[in-house]
């Protein structure tokens, strides 16, 4: 239990240490600004609307259809 309350802190530290020097104001970019850049892109638009019709599919629809009748 020690070793690995010491273990979680030494990541703490290295977690704070990587933020505090690596890390320069507004270098950070939002999601919402790199989800817009990647919107600019015709291919890339087309791509999520399959993915996101396919996990639909696959999640909601893929649940309610019964091939077998069911009944």
């Amino acid at each position: 239990m020690i070793r690995s309350t010491v273990v979680f802190l030494m990541c703490g530290v290295a977690l704070f240490v990587v933020l505090r020097s690596g890390v320069r104001r507004g270098a950070m970019v939002t999601s919402a600004r790199m989800f817009e850049r990647a919107m600019a892109n015709r291919t890339i638009r087309i791509a999520m609307v399959l993915v996101w019709w396919w996990l639909g599919w696959h999640f909601l629809v893929g649940q309610t259809v019964d091939p077998g009748g069911g009944l």
